[in-house]
């Protein structure tokens, strides 16, 4: 099992025993571990700590390392717009196990790390896998490093070439509250696998489009989750994923 992990620009970081305790949160697209309960708190957090995180409209992946242990204390994702064609999701390699572990920076010193461009969906989005791009799959995966509960770090080459989470479901939260501790209804499941495809292509680039059978899709979703008495943390959290496209274009 890999040792070292490489990240853009060279910068590299030591394969530990101690992967991140925090329940992941699903906000969306936007994917957190870390202690961070409100957005105040995370922008002290991002002051208080280093390594890779957005300015201003550029938005990498987000690691964020202890000063003083150089320890990985949180981390951030954004699930790519482009969905991949299901037999490239399908080429998802099973194998290598996911080997818990947390990351501890060689060195004191910010980098950039670019988010992934191509999101490939299991069946029922049981697991999401973010990959940098589809090229990812022409070689075996090195290494899965579970840096936190259901969270993976791709490796091929000594180098981080992707994530994901399994059972996303279960994660969604509006905002930066705990998820339900309760697993999620299956309504849930089937709404979360909708409103997935709904904002990613190629259905997204048909609702900009204003064609009638995405749109109508839209409204329904949006209905669905609106009535929906169960689960309602979740079905919050799965209305904030479609607002905006519900805001442009649900009344055509």
């Amino acid at each position: 099992m890999t040792t070292k992990l490489k990240f853009d620009g060279g910068w590299c970081a030591t394969v530990t025993d101690e992967p991140l305790n925090f329940v992941p949160r699903l906000l969306g697209t936007f994917m957190i571990v870390s202690p961070c309960s409100d957005r105040v708190e995370r922008e002290k957090f991002l002051a208080d700590t280093f390594g890779s995180q957005d300015w201003l409209w550029d938005l990498p992946d987000i690691f964020r390392f202890d000063p003083s242990g150089r320890r990985l204390l949180g981390a951030e994702f954004r699930i790519p717009e482009e969905s991949a064609p299901a037999e490239d999701s399908a080429r998802i390699p099973v194998q290598p196990d996911v080997h818990p572990g947390g990351l501890r920076a060689d060195k004191v010193e910010d980098f950039r790390h670019e988010m992934c461009t191509v999101l490939c969906r299991a069946p029922g989005d049981a697991v999401l896998t973010c990959l940098r791009d589809l090229d990812v799959l022409d070689e075996p995966l090195q290494a899965r490093i579970g840096i936190a509960p259901d969270v993976a770090l791709l490796v091929r080459h000594g180098t981080v070439v992707g994530w994901s989470l399994t059972d996303a479901a279960r994660y969604l939260t509006p905002g930066f509250a705990a998820p339900d501790p309760d697993p999620p209804s299956p309504a849930t499941r089937r709404l979360l696998t909708e409103c997935l495809d709904l904002v990613a292509t190629p259905v997204v680039d048909d609702l900009v489009d204003g064609e009638p059978a995405a749109l109508a899709r839209l409204q329904a979703a949006d209905k669905a989750l609106r009535e929906q008495r169960e689960d309602r943390q979740r079905a919050d959290a799965l209305l904030e994923l479609i607002a905006t496209y519900v805001q442009g274009y649900g009344n055509w």
